[in-house]
């Protein structure tokens, strides 16, 4: 979590700048939702991150480097300098290539459980997230209904930021929560407070566990603010003042750091010593992205992932 922060503000500072092209999309106060995400996913799973869950795919194993160089541009990043910011992936380690935040990637995720089934494969699980945005589209709908119709070891994390972009939650959906829709699909359903991060832990990992025994879909409801615009782009004025002051719009991170004084899990010293080690870690990164080349336009093929043309896999 602290270290996504520092990176993210990194970005933030380098894209207003004009040192990265293309949006920036951030995850502040929602990163121990998307922490807790990635921490109970193991080697052979499937993750697909959306466009705030940097603090995931951290968890998930993603090199920091790895997205320094997507959003810097250097032809040595796992896009190979072909795409940017938030569109990356590490298929051969289950982490998706995300194609949008509006739902696509539920019927991308049940898919590919439902091909590892069909291959044999065993003691797997998948996990997306979305927005309370997303949970209105035709692909949401489709994916988590077709997830549960074949019974595959399905997670969706609904992260309810209050906001789709710039549209309140009462010009979104009339339930009370979200998590109302879970038993209708023939889904788990739980809430919980996005910015306690004992709470992610525990409902985010249960959900985890229980898909993986062989239970139905699950669907958690995580309730916070976005504390930023949409994107850097954005200053997010249309957020109603009286939101702010909301126990969901408290900082996750904040929270964290709190609590682990409050437990006595570490003193003022060790959290300073973390933030100065996570700082080091962003600049090393950032520095040696910078450092090096982009692609020359005249000489790639612009293949973001796949190494060969179909016709090559046809012959």
């Amino acid at each position: 979590m602290l270290q996504t922060r520092i990176f993210e503000e990194k970005l933030t500072s380098l894209y207003r700048g004009g040192l990265i092209t293309g949006g920036v999309y951030v995850g502040r106060g929602q990163e121990a939702v998307s922490a807790a995400c990635g921490m109970f996913l193991k080697k052979g799973d499937v993750f697909a991150p959306l466009i705030r869950d940097q603090a995931g795919r951290a968890a998930f194993g993603e090199p920091l480097l790895d997205v320094a160089r997507t959003y810097l541009g250097s032809r040595q990043g796992p896009m190979r300098g072909r795409d940017g910011n938030i569109h990356r992936g590490r298929p051969r380690a289950g982490q998706l290539a995300m194609i949008s935040h509006l739902g696509a990637m539920i019927p991308v995720v049940v898919g590919t459980l439902l091909a590892k089934r069909m291959k044999g494969e065993k003691d797997f699980v998948g996990l997306t997230t979305i927005g309370e945005g997303g949970m209105q589209t035709g692909a949401t709908h489709e994916g988590m209904n077709i997830a549960a119709v074949e019974g595959v070891p399905f997670v969706l994390v609904a992260t309810n930021n209050h906001y789709a972009y710039s549209t309140p939650n009462d010009r979104e959906f009339v339930c009370a929560d979200l998590v109302d829709r879970a038993p209708a699909y023939g889904y788990e359903g739980r809430s919980l407070d996005g910015t306690d991060l004992s709470e992610c832990l525990d409902v985010i990992g249960g959900a985890v566990e229980r898909a993986r025994a062989g239970g139905p879909p699950q669907l958690v409801v995580a309730s916070t603010l976005r504390l930023a615009g949409h994107g850097e782009h954005d200053d997010a004025s249309y957020v109603a003042a009286e939101i702010k002051g909301e126990d969901f719009a408290r900082d996750s991170l904040q929270r964290a750091e709190e609590f682990i004084k409050e437990e006595g899990l570490a003193d003022a010293d060790t959290l300073a010593q973390w933030r100065a080690d996570a700082t080091a870690q962003v600049n090393e990164a950032v520095s040696t992205a910078q450092e090096e080349a982009a692609p020359d336009g005249n000489e790639e093929d612009w293949s973001a992932i796949s190494t060969r043309t179909l016709t090559d896999r046809i012959s």
